[in-house]
């Protein structure tokens, strides 16, 4: 007979940690990309006011 599961379970468990580190990774990187995102958020919204204003008024 033929070894159908010729893969061993250190290997599976590799797998299964490396995914886990992954999605960590990603769970990290998407809390700081919002915290960003959150604190630029205003910030953006003044420049943009800030700019309307000094077009309408011909500076720049």
């Amino acid at each position: 007979m033929t070894d159908r599961a010729a893969i061993e379970v250190e290997d599976l468990l590799k797998i299964v940690l490396a995914l886990v580190v992954v999605w960590l990774v990603l769970e990290i990187v998407g809390e700081v990309v919002g915290l960003v995102a959150t604190l630029l958020g205003p910030l953006l919204g003044v420049v943009i006011v800030a700019l309307i204003v000094l077009w309408f008024f011909d500076y720049l």
